[in-house]
């Protein structure tokens, strides 16, 4: 009795094994809805081969054609899911597909952000849940194309250095959400490195952290983010957090540092103070 205990066990050990590998196989072999002949490179690269569900509650927003290759408008909306690890926003035939990795420590999983494209393409955001299961949704943009080999605007202005990492940026807090909203702006070439005769010159990474230093989110760019990127994020400081910091740094070296003042009440009768 026993042994056959023993054996039923195992036997349904190695069942479970096989469903799971199975149930694995599936979601990462699901048929791209976008059939992207470069989908099978992007999977492997960008995502490292990991699971993949291809999933409507990643939002991903973009115009169908862009007007600016320069300058794609795109937002990501993963809050269907829940909590959310990661997000990855790539766009499958630009020369350089990784557009920015982001981390919403302490933060909704949105962003907004301008990017530049090379020609038409897929352009996709995979959530990665704690299972670690990529969710990717996307939408196809046409574009004339040059968006990642043209020179950035910067380089016609010779005072251009002087403004080099400077920040602008506001913030906005809902007490009915608890989020606050914070758009920022960089000032930065982003030079893709494809241009003739420049170097790729572009922000590697920016931390947001509250008053009391704890990071709220965390945002990798690469080369394809516009010049001058504007990102839009929501975060969640610490309560009686009246400024947020932002720290990082360009692939030179270059620190960027910057506080941004948040509203705050003082108590029930005090008007919001800017």
């Amino acid at each position: 009795m026993g042994r056959a205990r023993v054996l039923k066990t195992l036997g349904a050990v190695l069942a479970a094994v096989v469903l799971a590998t199975s149930a694995a196989s599936a979601v990462a072999t699901e048929p791209d809805p976008l059939r992207s002949v470069m989908w099978d490179d992007m999977h492997a690269v960008i995502l490292g081969g990991g699971p993949v569900r291809f999933d409507g509650r990643v939002r991903v927003s973009a115009p169908a054609s862009a007007e600016d290759a320069l300058n794609v408008p795109v937002s990501v909306d993963a809050t269907a899911l829940g909590a959310v690890e990661e997000i990855v926003v790539f766009a499958d035939m630009n020369p350089i597909p990784r557009i920015l990795n982001y981390r919403p420590v302490a933060a909704r999983p949105t962003i907004a952000l301008r990017l530049k494209l090379q020609q038409a393409t897929p352009i996709r955001a995979a959530a990665r849940t704690p299972d670690g299961v990529w969710h990717v949704g996307g939408v196809f943009v046409d574009a004339a194309g040059g968006g990642c080999t043209s020179p950035a605007l910067a380089h016609g202005d010779p005072t251009w250095e002087r403004h080099l990492g400077e920040v602008q940026a506001r913030a906005w807090t809902s007490p009915e959400s608890g989020f606050t909203r914070l758009r920022l702006r960089v000032r930065h070439p982003m030079d893709t490195g494809l241009a003739p005769g420049i170097p790729a010159f572009y922000l590697e990474d920016l931390a947001i952290r509250d008053a009391d230093g704890r990071e709220l989110a965390r945002i990798d760019s690469f080369e394809p983010v516009s010049e001058n990127p504007v990102f839009t994020v929501e975060v969640t400081p610490s309560p009686g957090s009246r400024s947020l910091g932002i720290g990082g740094r360009d692939n030179n070296g270059t620190e960027i540092e910057a506080e941004v003042p948040l509203p705050w009440r003082q108590s029930a009768l005090d008007p919001v103070r800017r």
